[in-house]
């Protein structure tokens, strides 16, 4: 009886292009996503993630964290999720072979990454970063091997691209190979909001919540509040990856061009990064007081008596470090650009258009203190709530009531040459054909030899040679 019912859910495989402890989006939100979707037992949950040999792991992983086996890794995993959601979760966790690419500071698949879920168990993917994940797939076609095919849109990759060497054209080329790829590979496409470049069958919704203790921390100081005790008795930060793209450089700029109407103003800026010891010349430089520290968790006790987060930041799609502040109780201060739109609805979101407006906004939040944070905005920004966003938007209710037919998951080598009747297939084909060089994948940008994986990662993760 109970296999039968196992065997009438839903299975949903969430597939992502990174994992902790590499504390990035991608694998800090599918990580929850996955806990919260298998909550409450209705579905079967997959969790698919990237596994890196220990060379790549020494270049990714802070701390020097390193794990002998994907076991100890999934402990590691296991064991921080347990402790921000205070529940067992119930889904399983597979991974897959990954090389790090230093240069796209990314983690890429290698081989076949569909073939982790086996074809009796194929239903339902979701994909987040569905262009990272399919700029160089070479194997089966994810609308052919699984009923559904979601793609979650992570990042802006566009914008990052413009600020590089010949960006311009670069972004013009990756625009058009993200739309090609996410077209053929995805059936349905949400992106996060709409700093994203736009992509067939998509829909903006932002169906990330935030982590539990953030929303903790928030209880306290609106208890707080209601006391005698004064809540924030510090003043203005910024926590983020310190690179120049991620915020830094607007923010550097902002405070430079209007020292003289900030006058007084202190500001701590927090995190690691490539562009550290840039960011800290060019902080001494200012007349104000900006103080550089390495990046710590912002979920760490000594944020949590700042009143003003300050985030200029236009690269993000949504920003967790946003959401984590208000979260917290704290007033934000952020550009008028459409990866702040969903947070317009709270009363402690302050946004500017310009730099007058970036002056103004700081120092009325400065003066002021947060509004308490409503029971009904605190659930909006949880993951309970992103979760019945993900399932409104994604229709899988819909979608489970629906007997969609299931195609043949062969492999493209094997199909009819009349599958290129349809465009969308031919497209699909061309795709397969060319991403089965190494000439031409190294032409695309693929990491050299990750066509397959190599005998290590195969033993390391128990998976066959393939043929």
């Amino acid at each position: 009886m109970t296999e039968s019912i196992e065997n009438t859910k839903q299975h949903i495989a969430i597939f992502t292009t990174a994992s902790l402890p590499w504390m990035t989006g991608t694998a800090v939100n599918p990580l929850f996503r996955a806990a919260y979707l298998a909550k409450d037992g209705e579905r079967k949950i997959t969790l698919v993630i990237p596994w890196l040999s220990l060379k790549d792991q020494k270049l990714v992983y802070p701390n020097f964290t390193t794990f002998s086996s994907p076991s100890e890794q999934e402990s590691y995993i296991r064991q921080w999720l347990e402790e921000r959601t205070a529940f067992v979760s119930g889904f399983d966790l597979r991974f897959y072979p990954g090389k790090f690419a230093v240069d796209k500071r990314s983690i890429l698949p290698v081989g076949d990454i569909s073939e982790i879920i086996p074809d009796e168990e194929a239903d339902i993917a979701v994909l987040e970063e569905p262009e990272h994940l399919t700029w160089f797939h070479h194997g089966k076609r994810w609308k052919t091997k699984f009923r559904l095919v979601i793609g979650i849109i992570h990042t802006n990759y566009l914008e990052y691209v413009k600020r590089e060497k010949n960006g311009l054209f670069q972004a013009f080329l990756l625009k058009y190979v993200n739309r090609w790829v996410v077209r053929i590979y995805c059936h349905k496409v949400i992106r996060l909001s709409a700093a994203t470049q736009d992509y067939p069958r998509s829909i903006i919704c932002n169906v990330h919540g935030v982590n539990p203790k953030f929303l903790e921390i928030g209880k306290k100081k609106f208890e707080q509040q209601h006391s005698s005790n004064r809540a924030f008795t510090k003043g203005a930060y910024y926590i983020g990856k310190m690179v120049w793209s991620k915020g830094y450089e607007e923010l550097l700029k902002l405070l430079r061009n209007h020292q003289k109407e900030l006058a007084g103003l202190e500001v701590d800026l927090y995190g690691n990064g490539e562009d550290s010891d840039q960011v800290k010349v060019a902080a001494k430089k200012l007349k104000l007081t900006v103080r550089v520290h390495p990046g710590r968790d912002h979920a760490d006790p000594l944020f949590h008596d700042y009143k003003v987060f300050l985030n200029p930041s236009t690269t993000d799609v949504v920003c967790t470090t946003t959401a984590e502040a208000l979260a917290m109780g704290k007033i934000v201060v952020c550009a008028n650009h459409p990866s702040n739109n969903f947070f317009k609805q709270f009363s402690n979101c302050r946004i500017y258009d310009d730099g007058n407006g970036f002056v103004e906004a700081t120092r009325k939040a400065l003066s002021e203190e947060p509004a308490s944070l409503t029971d009904t905005k605190r659930y909006v920004l949880s993951w309970e709530a992103a979760t019945e966003r993900f399932l409104r938007v994604s229709e899988l209710n819909q979608v489970f009531a629906k007997e969609l037919e299931k195609n043949s998951s062969k492999k493209f080598a094997s199909m009819s040459l009349n599958l290129q009747k349809n465009m969308e297939d031919a497209s699909a084909y061309f795709h397969y054909v060319a991403l089965g060089f190494e000439t031409t994948r190294k032409a695309f940008g693929a990491i050299p030899g990750s066509l397959y994986p190599d005998e290590e990662q195969l033993k390391e993760l128990g998976l066959a040679t393939p043929v």
